[in-house]
Order: C-alpha cells, then structure tokens, then sequence
C-alpha cells in the first residue's frame, strides 16, 4: 500500500512538471518563428527587432501575471520543413505558452495544424493564405485574410483611384494568388464598369519583367496591380517607369518594407498599396513605436514588424485576462478579444474562424516614405 501510494505521488510529480510549461523558471516562454536569413531576411529582421520592443515593453511593466516573458526565437528562413522542426522544438524542447507566426504564408500552413493538435495558440502576424486559420480553433490571424487585402485593393483601385483599365501581375505563389483572386472578385462583383486588360503570374524567382511590361503598355490600362513581395515589386516599379510606363501602380503589403523603397528608388515616388500600417497614425502609442524603431535600427519600421508586434501583445494581453499560461485559457480569451487598439489599427475582434477585423490601411510613397492616402472601412469589405 505504502509502496504503491509512493508510485502515485511520483507519477502526479512528473506529470505536473511534463503538463506546466511557459512558466518555468519564473518566465512566461512565447515562441517566434521568423524568416532570419534567406530570400526574406528583411522582413524576418523587422519581426525581430519589432517583437523585442514589444518584449521590453512587457517586461518594464512587470511582464505578464507577475512574470518576465522570455520570447524563443527561430530562423524559419520562410521553409516549410524547417518551420515544422522549429515548432516541435517550442513545443517539446522549450515548452512555450503560444507562438507568434512572424512568417510567410507557406510555413505558417504548415506549423498551424501542428499547434491546434498540441492545444498552443497561434497568432499569425501578416501571412494571407486561408488555411492557416483553418487548422482549428488555436490559430488566429492578427494581419489580412488574402481576400480581405485582395478586395480592399480592388476598392482602392476603383473608388479611390478611378481605374476603369486594369491589369494584374501577379506573384505565382499562395500569397500573389489569394490577393489577385480577391481583387477580381471585388472587380467583378463590385465594379461593372471595371474591366481588367491583363491578368498574368509571374515565376516566383523572376527578374525580368519587361517582357510582361511591354505587353501592359500596349494595352494602355489606367492602373497596374502589382502583387509580390518587396524583392519583386521593387524591381516592377522600376522596370516600369524606366520603360516610361507612367500607369498608376498599386500594391499591396508585401511591398511595404524600406527594402522596396531602396530597391524602387526614384521610381517609388506615387506608389500606393493596401496595408495595416498607418504612418500618420495620430495615435501616442504609435508614434512611438515608429519614432524608437526608427532611431534605434536606423531603418524605417514596416508592417511585417508591426503586424507581429501587436501580435505578440495581443498574446500577452490574453494571457493576463486568462489568469494562466495554460493553452485553452489563453485561446479563450484570445477570440473573446474585442475593440483591442494595437499598432496596426483596433482589432474590432476576431470571427469565429481567427480572422481579425479591423480597417484597411492605403499609404503612398511620398518623398521617399509611406504616407496616408486612405482608408477602406466598409465592413462588407473588412469582415472575412
């Protein structure tokens, strides 16, 4: 009796230490996994350095429930496989509390299911793609569904740019593809009027695009939709205006980065994209963030950046309001998150399915930075 009375007591010592996570040592652990080297270093810098501000932010305040956050970082070099080895790592190996998704469409696919199964809540920061949040009940998305950003640019291009010709170029992967599909259902069902001229995709890794800007001029649209990363757009621009392509060209928030405005140069002067980040944001709060991040890493800030950062406070804020660092409290509290006014806007809530709801952001690139231009509040338009 006695023996077996010790056995009981050892066996509820190790399942209290194998089921308490995230507070070991006195800290609350948060995972981040983000694209540090690679084709998307700049925007896995940018998570980077915006998250630790978020972290010591936290951390002065007295950190979450009487706790210092420790924040475990990853270079998920915007891999799938690699994403999936790093997410078990934070699961089994560092055991953290949730995870920030600073990363791409495809290995934020990929890490989400992985996280609903193991009852981790997931908040992905900027990724598009629809299946992340899919994967279940753990996974939210704190930037633009593809078809949310897609439709608000659609919006933009007819109502607040008057385009009557448009043509689409367009990235050939999951986030060029879900943004261009939003856009023509926008085009179509909204804007009868509205024809689009051209509508092609382009090789992920491609450099050259005169061949397809040669075909644009011909068919003189009043406005360009480029979709792509920084790497892609950057070079579109160019190309274009070297080719004296003067259409007005819109984009969306893979080209909201200093990286796009280095690569455009000059030729970024009028550019205008969708995005969550307001530049001119009144708010105290965020022109702090965008005054620090500035003067600290010598680089404007980005939406990469911002999007995660709020990402990572609205974890936080959850895990206060929960009372626990246990998964199913902090998930409960994540989707009961309402009016939440974070760097890239106020989170009106979350639907059912994880998707945020909050206004759609237009800048212009003026003097060589990103200005407002815009808003799109329409919320036909703004709830998935």
């Amino acid at each position: 009796m006695r023996r077996s009375l010790i056995y009981l007591l050892v066996s509820v010592m190790v399942v209290a230490l194998v089921s308490a996570p995230a507070a070991a040592g006195g800290k609350v652990k948060i995972g981040l996994l983000a694209p540090l080297t690679g084709f998307a270093a700049a925007d896995g810098l940018s998570v980077r350095n915006s998250v630790q501000l978020a972290v010591e932010r936290i951390n002065k305040k007295g950190g979450v429930l009487g706790k210092k956050v420790q924040l475990v970082v990853y270079d998920d070099r915007a891999d799938a496989k690699e994403a999936v080895a790093l997410a078990r790592k934070l699961i089994q190996q560092d055991r953290v509390a949730a995870v920030v998704g600073g990363s791409y469409s495809t290995p934020s696919r990929a890490v989400a299911p992985i996280f609903q199964d193991e009852e981790i809540p997931f908040v992905a920061a900027y990724a598009v793609h629809p299946d992340i949040t899919r994967a279940g009940n753990y996974c939210f998305r704190n930037g633009f569904l593809g078809m949310v950003e897609g439709k608000s640019a659609g919006y933009v291009a007819v109502k607040l740019l008057g385009a009557k010709r448009i043509a689409l170029l367009t990235s050939d992967n999951d986030f060029g593809r879900t943004l261009a599909a939003g856009f023509k259902k926008y085009v179509s069902e909204k804007a009868p009027g509205t024809k689009i001229v051209f509508a092609k995709t382009y090789p992920f890794k491609e450099k050259d695009f005169k061949p397809y800007l040669s075909k644009i001029k011909e068919l003189k649209p009043d406005l360009l939709f480029a979709s792509g990363y920084y790497f892609q757009t950057g070079p579109i621009v160019n190309q274009a205006r070297e080719m004296g392509l003067k259409v007005t060209i819109l984009g969306e928030e893979g080209a909201d980065s200093p990286k796009f405005l280095e690569i455009a140069g000059k030729a970024a002067e009028g550019f205008v994209l969708v995005t969550n980040l307001n530049r001119d944001d009144p708010r105290p709060e965020v022109k702090q963030f965008l005054k620090e991040y500035e003067s600290r890493f010598k680089i404007q800030p980005d939406m990469v950046g911002a999007s995660a950062y709020d990402a990572f406070m609205l974890i936080c804020n959850a895990i206060e309001k929960a009372g626990s660092v246990a998964g199913p409290k902090i998930r409960k509290a994540l989707a009961a998150t309402r009016d939440y006014n974070g760097l890239t806007g106020t989170l009106k809530g979350f639907t059912d399915e994880g998707e945020v709801i909050k206004e759609v952001q237009v800048q212009i690139v003026k003097d060589g930075r990103f200005r407002h231009f815009g808003v799109v509040t329409d919320l036909e338009l703004i709830t998935p």
